[in-house]
């Protein structure tokens, strides 16, 4: 399972401290109770349960003492907002601020006790307690494949400088942003000590190479992981996958005056107006059902993989931002905390993509073509019709440069 955490305010189409709004909206929903989780499993002694990375960028603003100041006054607004909901004349309402205030405190306390000086202390207790492998990333999260050799060279060393500097190691594995790709990138990987990236499962496939196993690309010993986008897609898929369930809490949905959201998906067709309020029990259950039925999928997919392999084991690797747990979908951290505990004990072995590598996992070489992740594994998000005048623009930096 590889979790990465990327630019909050990206999203938003904004820049620090424009977005920081988004910044602590994911921090507050995502990066304290998924830490939380990962600190639990840890404190039983559990190891190799996720790869996780983090944007160099992302780590600057996880540090600094404007944004934990601002954080921090940030969550006393989003108290005080609860309190005045959880006193609503409506009842359901009022049950959902309720909710929403006894989470408020629980985080903020979460903020003051291992949070306060900055998060990369906390990034590394997890990384030295074995619990994640940590990935590092070039350095403002760019678009690789569009870069000049030179300067992906540049930001990658530089954004592996910058993790070693705040976490006290060099990770050898990197999230390639969008899980770009294009031929040659691996040279640069090599030449930085990478020994290790991710890449969007077709990548794979369109060469006839399996996301069941890794691969060393062309000339070089640098491996490559594919997602496995049958499981992945379970999750969080183009068109539907656990978190429009009906009982989990809607995200579009505002009760505008406290800004907190007070119901449940229902259904994706209901309108928000319309929408039943949430229940914090029954999105539980169905944290726990989808859980369950996540396992299964991957239970049967690595036993089919077994059963065509002439019975040679196989990887599943499933990658989401860390974004989606808790921010995007309020039970992903719950559902993420079940499914870590579910796995083991219906006999799945669930590793890192170091500890697999050590472990055997690479069958041959392989050169992918160019190819991101997103709607048809192509580029053209980052360099299609849109955002042309973007990229010439690059170029011509570049050029003057």
């Amino acid at each position: 399972l590889v979790l990465h955490s990327h630019l909050p305010w990206l999203a938003h189409h904004g820049s620090w401290p424009v977005g920081e709004e988004w910044l602590y909206q994911s921090w507050s929903s995502s990066y304290l109770p998924v830490v939380e989780v990962l600190q639990r499993l840890a404190a039983q002694g559990r190891t190799n349960l996720v790869t996780m990375g983090v944007t160099p960028v992302l780590a600057a603003q996880l540090d600094d003492p404007y944004c934990l100041s601002q954080f921090e006054t940030w969550m006393g607004f989003w108290a005080e907002r609860a309190n005045q909901l959880a006193s609503h004349p409506v009842e359901a309402k009022r049950v959902v601020g309720q909710y929403e205030a006894g989470l408020a405190r629980h985080r903020m306390a979460a903020f003051q006790s291992d949070w306060a000086t900055g998060g990369s202390s906390v990034i590394r207790r997890l990384a030295d307690s074995g619990v994640v492998e940590l990935l590092s990333g070039p350095a403002t999260h760019p678009f690789q494949p569009l870069l000049d050799d030179e300067i992906a060279n540049f930001a990658l060393a530089a954004g592996r400088a910058d993790t070693a500097l705040r976490t006290g190691a060099m990770p050898t594995g990197i999230w390639a942003p969008e899980c770009g790709y294009r031929p040659g990138l691996e040279d640069i990987y090599a030449a930085n000590g990478v020994s290790h990236f991710m890449v969007d499962g077709p990548t794979l496939l369109h060469v006839g190479r399996s996301t069941a196993d890794a691969w060393t690309v062309g000339d070089t010993d640098v491996v490559a992981f594919g997602r496995d986008l049958d499981v992945t897609y379970r999750v969080w898929s183009p068109k539907k996958g656990y978190p429009a369930g009906a009982w989990y809490r809607d995200f579009h949905t505002f009760e505008h005056e406290s800004g907190i959201r007070p119901s449940r998906v229902t259904s994706v067709r209901t309108a928000s107006e319309d929408k039943a309020p949430y229940n914090p029990p029954a999105a539980a259950a169905a944290a726990l059902a989808d859980a369950h039925d996540f396992v299964d999928v991957v239970r049967r997919r690595l036993g089919d993989l077994r059963a065509q392999r002439d019975g040679k084991p196989g990887l599943v690797v499933v990658g989401y931002d860390t974004e989606l747990f808790g921010h995007w979908w309020h039970e992903g951290p719950l559902w993420l905390e079940y499914v870590l505990r579910l796995l083991p004990e219906a006999g799945v072995k669930v590793t890192t993509l170091q500890k697999a590598i050590s472990d055997g996992a690479v069958a041959g070489k392989g050169l992918p073509n160019s190819s991101s992740r997103g709607s048809g594994q192509h580029w053209t998000a980052w360099a299609g019709t849109a955002g042309a005048a973007k990229v010439a623009h690059n170029d011509d930096l570049v050029t003057d440069s």
